[in-house]
């Protein structure tokens, strides 16, 4: 337990609402004891200051339900959609099953569940009243009211949009009044109004619930008014437009208060005085199950350390936590989220197993429960200072050693601490360090882990005192062979997410010094040429070799300042300390993750994709197409794809001021088709142009510049020439120049997107960080660049011409097909190709296979191409630009290797 900093609250109660009155265990409503004298009059005495809590707040869980719900719906559309045989059987065995039900009893069932569902949400909306609980039916109306407008649209879409399939498993024909409704409009409003008001955690109302529920279903499978997908989907979408409300509005704020904690201390023996609550230096995903912390004064004895653990705050990082589960090998993670009585019993037997082992820990004197949703853990009081708030003087070397020394204690017992960053560690006046939060720690830890928290610790000493001073403090405790075994674990993965930000942020502020020295060098240099050009002004000869002379001068002085203002990474720093004393410790890094991000979605993508390719696939008979194909049009458009590689080369030259021969820029965009093959789209492409400058010449801080002017002049073009072929595809039909709704529509959208990411904080900064790193390379080269307007108007004019000629090899692959039969503009088969080009550069997949298909068949389909032609089409063009060029990438990609050109 971290002591807390003075911050003053206090034990009284202080949130703005009054429906929780945070009763505990042998108190009465106020919070005070339910018996005895030993708080009577004391409460009055207990006074302060207490922050005030949110009178709502966004649980976690109600999100994860509500995620469940819509994957639950979507998952019951999908089975009436593409298993119709299924959906069949099991509707004819529930029909068969309750046809042999009594009349009497159906009719029974009938008129008691029709009266009930509508009694029942008013009988506890009265009892809710009654004990002053309005909001709740608030939010029970709220959602009721949310629930019929979703089951509304979902008629209308069922009724006139949805398959055919979908609309036989939801629906059954009525005589003479059509069909009956997919989803039932009094139902689907009742459940989210009675999940929206907390009926399903009241065991005696959720017995009533599901017993008017059950009948209400069976009455209307018997009586034929609805099926038993129809039913099960009324069901998902009052749950889950219930949570969504619940989430969105937020729920009533249940934490227990200064008071309630006044109370709790008082049951289990202590007199408090007053309370100080803790200052949080950081509210992360990692850090936010930590608890509320007090400094807690009692009548007799020294203070105490309280933390307050509820619900919500063990809550916090949730899906954080679950996606690192997922990433990550078992071994690693633990293997489920704790509930809160299992985060106090881990606690408190890892405070007692930690002061066993003989390290110094906060030692825990009392735990209680704090109501049904939180519970606290009473420890000593220890004064001192966490290492994160130590200046840099203070932090000694023997401070390092007894760190050191305390995870030694812990690790001899086969206890891990799993959070060694710098607020864990507290350093008391006489400089002793203790251990706390140790909450996340494990008992009877494997090798794995213990060496984990070895590469943590190194890591967080080093991030203060440096590699070489955290290295030989740990070598000298722990002994250099238990260092060199936690090598192949100083990885970020391996580490915590603070670390992980740190790390990240020093790597960034390398990179901009590393920039700011290219430059500076750059500029001294300009300065000295223009002094040797006035003193050789008038004799060309010297001007030629002073010019040489000078690209020669200022390439070396370039690569000088870099190699000065090059800096190793921390991790790097520290392996190479290791390796000094242990030559032969392994370096290889383990592999903890068990799937990667992108690979994972990667994944996703591509089963979705293919699915919905062989979908379209199968229906076209290629046969005919095939053979029905015009070959002049298919020559056609090998030509355009064959063309496409010389204006690649013009877009990237035009930005590169340097004299780059034109040629082998030309093989070296043939070589993309292969690198492209096997990377993302966004990703080959830029990584091979960069390392072909570097190895023309160009240095490499130029070489990404001009790369990156390269593509942020490509996203600008294509940008503009989007809206422009958008506007001229939505007044093409039309005699007046207004543009079409469906223009305006997104025009509207991406400024509500654009709204939306500048007036969230982390969204922008993120965005801003994002930019100012892309500029600040980008702007200096763009100055070099405008001095030679040639080649400005080359970048630009490979631009416009590389998406023409990917245009005509799209139109020519259609002409291909349709037999002279479909007259689609040009403006909309632009439109189409930068859409499905923008939604591949953005797919994570190779060469952005699925999504350029996909995102291409969809469009030619929405302009009015019949799916006949579309998806040959796109398959031929596809072929062309994607999948024929990789021989010959790979054997311009060789060519070049041997060359030296990459």
């Amino acid at each position: 337990m971290r002591p807390p900093a003075a911050t003053p609250t206090s034990g009284a109660e202080s949130r703005p609402d009054a429906d929780y009155t945070g009763t505990t265990p042998g108190t009465g409503p106020a919070g005070e004891p339910g018996g005895g004298d030993t708080g009577a009059g004391r409460a009055d005495r207990v006074s302060g200051d207490e922050p005030l809590l949110s009178a709502r707040v966004h649980r976690p869980s109600d999100l994860l339900r509500l995620l469940i719900g819509v994957l639950a719906i979507a998952l019951v559309l999908g089975l009436s959609a593409f298993a119709h045989g299924t959906t069949s059987g099991l509707e004819q065995d529930i029909s068969k099953g309750t046809g042999q039900a009594p009349d009497l009893m159906v009719k029974v069932a009938g008129l008691v569940s029709s009266i009930a569902v509508l009694l029942v949400p008013v009988a506890f909306a009265i009892e809710r009243l009654i004990k002053r609980d309005g909001l709740r039916i608030a939010d029970g109306v709220l959602a009721a009211v949310l629930a019929h407008g979703v089951t509304l649209a979902i008629d209308l879409w069922v009724a006139r949009a949805a398959p055919e399939s979908i609309q036989d498993a939801l629906t059954r024909p009525q005589a003479g009044t059509g069909l009956t409704d997919p989803v039932h409009g009094y139902l689907a409003p009742v459940i989210a109004y009675m999940t929206a008001v907390g009926m399903a955690r009241r065991p005696r109302w959720r017995v009533v619930l599901w017993v008017v529920l059950l009948l209400d279903a069976f009455a209307m499978l018997v009586a034929g008014y609805t099926t038993p997908f129809s039913i099960i989907l009324t069901v998902l979408i009052g749950w889950s437009v219930a949570y969504g409300t619940l989430y969105t509005v937020g729920s009533p704020n249940v934490r227990p208060t200064g008071q309630t904690l006044m109370a709790g201390l008082r049951h289990v023996g202590f007199r408090p005085v007053s309370a100080m609550r803790a200052e949080d230096a950081a509210d992360s995903a990692e850090q936010g199950d930590r608890g509320r912390r007090y400094l807690v004064s009692l009548e007799d004895g020294p203070p105490l350390d309280v933390t307050v653990v509820d619900r919500e705050q063990q809550a916090q990082g949730f899906f954080y936590r679950v996606w690192r589960q997922l990433t990550l090998r078992s071994i690693t993670t633990r293997r489920s989220i704790p509930s809160l009585r299992q985060a106090l019993e881990q606690e408190a037997l890892l405070a007692y197993a930690a002061i066993a082992a003989g390290a110094n820990a906060p030692k825990l004197i009392a735990t209680s429960e704090l109501g049904p949703d939180a519970v606290m853990l009473v420890y000593e009081h220890l004064g001192g200072r966490s290492l994160d708030s130590l200046p840099d003087e203070e932090i000694t070397d023997e401070l390092v050693r007894g760190a050191w020394r305390q995870v030694k204690a812990l690790q001899s017992r086969r206890i891990a601490h799993r959070r060694l960053t710098g607020d864990a560690l507290l350093v008391d006046r006489s400089g002793k360090v203790i251990l706390t939060e140790l909450r996340g720690g494990e008992i009877a830890a494997g090798d794995l882990v213990l060496r984990m928290d070895t590469a943590q610790l190194l890591t967080t000493m080093g991030l203060r005192v440096g590699a070489e001073r955290s290295v030989a403090a740990a070598v000298e405790v722990l002994g250099p062979d238990a260092i060199a075994d936690c090598l192949p674990l100083l990885q970020p993965i391996a580490l915590s997410r603070s670390t992980r930000a740190t790390l990240r942020r020093l790597a960034r502020e390398r990179s901009q010094r590393e920039r700011e020295a290219v430059l500076e060098a750059s500029e001294a240099n300009k300065r000295a040429k223009v002094a040797e050009a006035a003193a050789v002004d008038g004799d060309r000869k010297a001007v030629r070799r002073s010019l040489r002379a000078e690209k020669q001068a200022e390439k070396r002085a370039i690569d000088e300042a870099l190699d000065e203002a090059r800096e190793e990474d921390l991790l790097s720093q520290m392996r190479k300390q290791v390796l000094r004393i242990r030559p032969q410790a392994p370096v290889e890094p383990v592999r903890l993750e068990r799937i990667k991000p992108r690979t994972l979605l990667s994944f996703i993508a591509g089963a979705v994709a293919a699915y919905f390719l062989l979908t379209t696939i199968t229906q076209v008979d290629f046969g005919s197409v095939i053979s029905q194909a015009h070959w002049g049009w298919v020559a056609a458009a090998v030509a355009f794809s064959a063309l496409s590689y010389v204006a690649a080369a013009m877009s990237l030259l035009g930005f590169v001021p340097e004299r780059v021969p034109f040629r082998r820029t030309v093989v070296a965009q043939v070589a993309g088709s292969f690198v492209k093959i096997v990377t993302p789209a966004a990703v080959g492409g830029v990584a091979l142009n960069t390392r072909f400058l570097q190895r023309a010449g160009v240095r490499p801080g130029l070489a990404v510049a001009s790369v990156g002017a390269s593509q942020l002049f490509g996203l600008g073009a294509h940008i503009l020439l989007l809206l422009s072929f958008g506007y001229l595809t939505g007044t093409e039909k039309s005699a007046s120049l207004t543009p079409s709704r469906t223009v305006i529509a997104g025009l509207l959208t991406v400024a509500v997107l654009v709204l939306v990411v500048t007036a969230i904080p982390f969204l922008r900064k993120f965005l801003v960080t994002r930019l100012r790193s892309l500029f600040a390379g980008v702007v200096p080269r763009m100055l070099d660049v405008l001095q030679r307007p040639m080649k400005l108007l080359t970048g630009i004019g490979g631009m416009l011409l590389l998406t023409g000629v990917f245009v005509m090899c799209l139109d020519a692959s259609i002409r291909a097909f349709d037999n002279g039969n479909q007259q689609l503009s040009y403006a909309s088969i632009a439109v189409v190709f930068l859409a499905g080009n923008a939604l591949g550069s953005a797919a994570p997949t190779p060469g952005g296979v699925g999504a350029v298909e996909g995102a291409l068949t969809l469009g030619l389909l929405a302009v009015g191409l019949p799916k006949e032609v579309a998806a040959p089409a796109v398959l031929l063009y596809r072929l062309l630009t994607l999948w024929l060029p990789v021989l010959p990438g790979w054997l311009s990609f060789s060519h070049l290797t041997r060359k030296g050109a990459l």
